[in-house]
């Protein structure tokens, strides 16, 4: 029997490259990588199709016969992800996707009433009100946590004044507020979902949330390993001056400690995703020993 064809957006992006790699090693589907650069692309994929969320005709023919999709925007690359969804969700339809699997977040401007803007969290929320009401027989949202990647990369430890490394951030290292995981796991519930419609498939939220940590956490799994960093806690209006985009990241710790990075009521989601995956989750120790020389 013909296996079922899942298109893969952002196919080398973090989220998109453990998608397709779990996709395949799990063996039920057919894995198609869509990409703006398909002649570039070295990931695992079955196929790989020419496809960007700008270009309409181009999404409709990259999800051409295929069973189902899945689906992230870039807010840092300058994403309009409202508009971007819309045209994913419009040639899903017209393709006859069966199954579209959203990558959304919490919405922090509803859950803090108005007082908290936090757009690459916020954007993606507003697009899944229009996938619930676009007639998809299936159709699941799941939502990815605060990388572990992200402690060696974006957010990875930097040379501090004292001479020390680690990090200078708006957020009380005491509070356990952060949801983490690696995010190649997200890979291990996209999987579940697809192998699951029945169950995760009438508008579900899953919540990618191998830990809840504090600052103070990541620093004691980083000693254990050998590593030690600091940690200086600094007001978010201080913190807003030291980049471009450091106002968006003091809103966000912000909307952390006040809410977590899941938000409210989060345990069932979270428990759903832990349900559904097709294979356990990496700690951060395991984590820190497979990828932080």
């Amino acid at each position: 029997m013909e296996k079922k064809t899942i298109a893969v957006i952002g196919a080398t992006g973090a989220q998109g490259k453990g998608v397709v790699s779990t996709l395949v090693k799990e063996g039920s589907f057919t894995v198609r990588a869509v990409t703006r650069n398909p002649d570039r692309y070295t990931g695992e994929a079955h196929e790989v199709v020419k496809g960007d969320l700008t270009d309409n005709p181009s999404l409709k023919e990259a999800f051409r016969d295929a069973y189902g999709v899945f689906v992230v925007t870039n807010f840092w690359e300058g994403a309009d992800e409202l508009a971007q969804g819309h045209s994913a969700v419009q040639a899903a339809k017209e393709a006859g996707v069966s199954h579209f699997v959203w990558s959304t977040l919490p919405d922090v401007e509803t859950i803090s009433g108005g007082q908290l803007h936090v757009p690459h969290f916020t954007g993606k929320a507003r697009v899944d009100e229009l996938i619930r009401n676009s007639g998809f027989p299936y159709y699941t949202f799941v939502q990815p946590p605060f990388y572990f990647q992200n402690l060696n990369g974006q957010l990875g430890a930097q040379p501090q004044q004292d001479g020390s490394l680690g990090w200078t951030l708006p957020i009380d290292p005491t509070k356990k507020v952060i949801h983490m995981a690696d995010i190649n796991d997200l890979g291990k519930v996209v999987a579940g979902a697809f192998l699951h419609p029945d169950q995760v498939g009438h508008g579900s939220y899953l919540a990618l949330a191998t830990e809840l940590n504090s600052f103070n956490d990541v620093l004691a799994a980083f000693q254990a390993n050998g590593k030690a960093y600091t940690f200086n806690q600094v007001p978010g209006e201080v913190f807003s001056t030291f980049f471009e985009g450091a106002g968006e990241i003091a809103q966000m710790m912000a909307y952390f400690e006040q809410y977590t990075y899941m938000g409210p009521d989060a345990a069932d989601r979270i428990m759903m995703a832990n349900k559904i995956a097709t294979d356990n989750f990496l700690t951060l120790d395991q984590w820190i020993k497979q990828h932080v020389n």
